[in-house]
């Protein structure tokens, strides 16, 4: 009778791991297309890529492309139970470590815009260049690969060369040996977390300063870029609260493996596709000018279609 529950128990929870799979395999779906539809309206207009803040939303719509692609096939592969050597997951894994952290990264820039924008309106033409964009995504990246070197490189310290040319699942919790090894990585994104948080809160105030002090189209405009630094704060949260997820989930396998499935479920949608939806939104809606691009393009594209 016990066999019989503990089958009926594994079933089920294999149905609702089935059922979770291909809830994620829509959703990914839904919001590669959209990104793929903004990313096409980006390259369209020239005002677009030669614009600060909408070069640093090509490049948070670039990031999240990617690293959604990337997560599912790594998904896929899990679910599939297939196994590949080390070193290719080691570089597999680093893409993945280094664009989850470069959104948040960019979503701070794009609020200092914001603040050079409403704050240091005499100075955003010499800050926010073109020119001066495509050095801020270098160094945008530069930061973004510390963590990820940070951790690959204990991870070289602690495995031995025979580890690399074995056959495993692919996930970043293959490369933890050591607890010291999560004590580092933890330390590394508190500060940045710390950093971030810090870059937020005050650009917030003294944007909120300005919007009090302003007056007319001045007021107007003040009050948006707060609500942008709001959502942007928001996202951030949401991006920088995933990085704490892999440490809940090994706390949670030690428990229950059904609670873990759930949680990881839970995590994987509130704190990976979530905030990635969210970029479409201040930018692609809220934003007068690119909304009324994308539904000029959108609306060619079905119409051609209808003639087709």
């Amino acid at each position: 009778m016990a066999d019989n529950n503990s089958l009926d128990g594994g079933e089920t929870v294999r149905r609702q791991i089935n059922d979770q799979v291909m809830i994620v395999q829509i959703l990914v779906m839904i919001f590669l297309c959209i990104n793929l539809l903004l990313i096409i309206t980006f390259f369209k207009r020239e005002c677009f890529y030669t614009t600060t803040r909408y070069i640093l939303f090509a490049v948070t719509l670039l990031s999240d492309s990617l690293m959604l692609f990337i997560s599912d096939i790594l998904l896929i592969l899990s679910y599939f139970r297939f196994t590949m050597q080390v070193w290719l997951c080691v570089i597999i894994s680093f893409m993945v470590l280094l664009y989850l952290t470069v959104t948040p990264v960019t979503l701070t820039a794009m609020t200092l815009e914001r603040y050079v924008a409403i704050c240091m309106p005499l100075r955003h033409g010499e800050l926010c260049s073109t020119r001066r964009s495509v050095h801020c995504i270098l160094i945008i990246h530069g930061i973004s690969s510390v963590p990820c070197i940070l951790i690959l490189s204990t991870f070289f310290a602690s495995a031995s060369l025979s580890f690399y040319k074995q056959y495993q699942i692919c996930s970043v919790q293959m490369f933890t040996f050591y607890a010291w090894q999560d004590y580092i990585t933890s330390a590394v994104q508190q500060f940045y977390f710390l950093v971030m948080c810090i870059i937020i809160v005050f650009s917030y105030i003294k944007i909120m300063k300005v919007a009090k002090a302003a007056s007319g189209d001045d007021k107007k405009s003040s009050k948006k870029g707060l609500r942008t630094v709001v959502l942007h704060g928001f996202q951030l949260l949401l991006c920088l609260i995933q990085l704490l997820c892999p440490f809940i989930e090994t706390s949670v396998l030690q428990i229950n493996f059904r609670l873990f499935v759930n949680v990881r479920y839970f995590n994987y949608i509130m704190f990976n596709l979530a905030p990635r939806c969210l970029s479409p939104l201040i930018y692609g809606l809220r934003d007068e000018n690119f909304f009324q691009a994308l539904k000029h393009y959108a609306s060619i594209g079905l119409f051609k279609r209808n003639i087709i």
